[in-house]
């Protein structure tokens, strides 16, 4: 799959639950807040239609044009989501509770020496701030689209040795 290696173990994921490879053509992006070590994730804005975006998917609400979808640190993007999809498809409230166990789960991931990400989204009927105002930053467009957020899963995946580490190793001993 296309992608660094924080997104390679996302797209295996997506095409698992049946979303195209033609994704980003079927959905053209409008918005893309690309990751920062302060923000500790990114959020994309696609331009989205119908009542799914593929068979079986997560149900889009009627009027939904817009599907923000972000992706990071857990303890980040969890901080953000009030409701939760379950794996029927339906929609949840995400309590206090429930984010305490997920962040479990990911400590459980975590203590294998896997990286972990949640991807949350946002189905919105309109942009979340004015378009034709061209002294809107980035991050004030960032700050409107990453609330609400629907908590759609994690993704664990080894995190692949860095260029020079088995060097160093060899070099240590």
């Amino acid at each position: 799959p296309k992608g660094n290696s924080s997104e390679a173990p996302i797209v295996v994921a997506a095409r698992k639950v049946g979303l195209s490879e033609n994704i980003a053509g079927d959905y053209p992006r409008v918005l893309e807040v690309p990751f920062s070590s302060s923000r500790k994730m990114m959020l994309t804005v696609s331009q989205v239609g119908g009542t799914h975006l593929c068979e079986g998917g997560m149900p889009l609400p009627p009027g939904t044009n817009y599907l923000a979808v972000c992706k990071g640190a857990p303890n980040y993007i969890i901080d953000l989501c009030c409701e939760q999809l379950r794996a029927d498809g339906s929609v949840d409230k995400l309590t206090d509770d429930d984010k305490a166990n997920i962040l479990k789960i990911v400590d459980g991931y975590s203590a294998r020496a896997l990286r972990v990400l949640a991807i949350a989204a946002r189905p919105m009927s309109k942009m979340p701030y004015d378009e034709s105002n061209d002294d809107i930053t980035t991050d004030q467009k960032f700050e409107a689209c990453r609330k609400q957020l629907r908590l759609i899963g994690l993704v664990a995946s080894i995190d692949p040795e860095r260029d020079g580490v088995p060097d160093s190793v060899v070099a240590a001993r």
